[in-house]
């Protein structure tokens, strides 16, 4: 259920993703930045959405989309989100923060046979830059967003057909807690979740919202080395403890699947 006693899901929202910030105690003892988003990464994602395309937020996503229509892919990454969409898709423009992953998601779009553009830039600030797409697609992208209204509100003006998101039910990073207690003795929080989502997005009042939950297999092909030392990075610890970190991680209980929820509403363009 929703944290209802806070009165203004935006509100709580905001606040819950606040309290997801490292202390800046910790993050003074960072040697590099714990927010690095590894491009390989993402690529092997965008690349195993392509080979499988599957999942409501594609199927959603898929039944809005006129033949040789258009999509936006909003915080594209690599294009997980848009580049299954080219057969039917006849152009996708990918918006994204980082250079390197636009370039990826042109690179993967290019051997699909599929017209593309790119926008450089935080939405909803470049979104004057875009023009409006039959369907909008954000993929694992609004747990980094704590003002909804001007992001969703954007998202919707941008979309003649609909807008898909696809979030997990909790915050992306819920399953590394117990590392961060063993390691910094913080406890880290538990909210916001889909649900918490729904209720923001209600009040703002968006046409035919409807959610669907599935569960998909984990794409993350990352090599085990890798991945260690990727989450000594965001743990902020420094390189001799990545002996460590593998024993933490080797502890944790497996995961090859997990839950998605898809979440999509009318557009207004």
């Amino acid at each position: 259920m929703p944290n209802a006693e806070w009165g203004d899901p935006l509100r709580f929202w905001r606040e819950a993703l606040a309290a997801w910030a490292i202390p800046d105690e910790i993050l003074a003892q960072a040697s590099s930045s714990p927010w690095q988003l590894p491009v390989e990464r993402f690529a092997g994602r965008a690349d195993d959405a392509v080979a499988h395309p599957r999942g409501w937020s594609y199927e959603r996503a898929a039944a809005a989309l006129p033949y040789q229509g258009s999509v936006l892919d909003v915080g594209a990454g690599a294009g997980a989100g848009s580049l299954p969409l080219a057969g039917r898709a006849g152009r996708l423009t990918a918006v994204d923060t980082s250079g390197p992953m636009l370039e990826a998601f042109q690179q993967r779009a290019a051997t699909l046979g599929v017209e593309t553009a790119t926008a450089l830039g935080q939405w909803p600030q470049v979104a004057a830059e875009v023009e409006a797409h039959d369907v909008v697609v954000v993929h694992h992208v609004l747990y980094n967003v704590a003002e909804l209204e001007p992001f969703v509100a954007a998202l919707t003006d941008h979309a003649r057909e609909r807008v898909v998101v696809e979030v997990p039910p909790r915050h992306p990073m819920t399953w590394s807690n117990p590392l961060w207690q063993e390691f910094w003795g913080l406890r880290r929080p538990s909210t916001p979740t889909a649900d918490d989502l729904m209720a923001a997005l209600r009040s703002l009042g968006l046409r035919d919202l409807v959610r669907y939950r599935w569960r998909r297999r984990d794409p993350d092909s990352t090599p085990w080395d890798e991945r260690v030392a990727l989450v000594t990075v965001r743990l902020c610890l420094p390189e001799e403890r990545r002996p460590d970190v593998e024993v933490a991680l080797r502890a944790l209980p497996p995961s090859q699947e997990r839950d998605v929820e898809t979440i999509a509403w009318a557009g207004s363009a």
